[in-house]
């Protein structure tokens, strides 16, 4: 298992690969919460959020889920752990580029994912 410093390294050089532009309007950075975070409609096994976009009234930001990578890849290889987390940061960079354009394509995608993940439909 990597520790968080480790994480909170790989994590800054994934975000190095990214075009400086993609942080135009990301006030609010990318943060690491050490905690897991299970999806509510999870139902018999956990369904843990890698990763998530926010925007509200303070601004925009990205968090990555410590804890919810390590319950899912704690024991994968750093390269699995790495490619993991490469997929979660462009996931959730996408969905802001989206945001900043008015568009709601992958928060769409993901909706349907989770209802075929877990049978309920879902409110949007």
């Amino acid at each position: 298992m990597i520790d968080i410093e480790s994480f909170e390294t790989i994590l800054n050089e994934l975000s190095e690969e990214l075009p400086v532009a993609f942080y135009d309007e990301l006030n609010l950075g990318i943060v690491i919460s050490e905690n897991e975070k299970i999806h509510p409609k999870s139902a018999a096994s956990p369904l843990y959020i890698l990763g998530e976009y926010r925007h509200d009234m303070v601004g925009r930001g990205i968090v990555i889920y410590y804890g919810s990578f390590m319950q899912c890849y704690g024991g994968a290889s750093e390269q699995v752990l790495r490619q993991k987390m490469r997929e979660t940061l462009r996931h959730e960079f996408r969905h802001h580029m989206e945001s900043r354009a008015g568009l709601r394509d992958l928060e769409i995608i993901d909706k349907m994912e989770i209802e075929a993940m877990t049978g309920q439909k879902s409110d949007y």
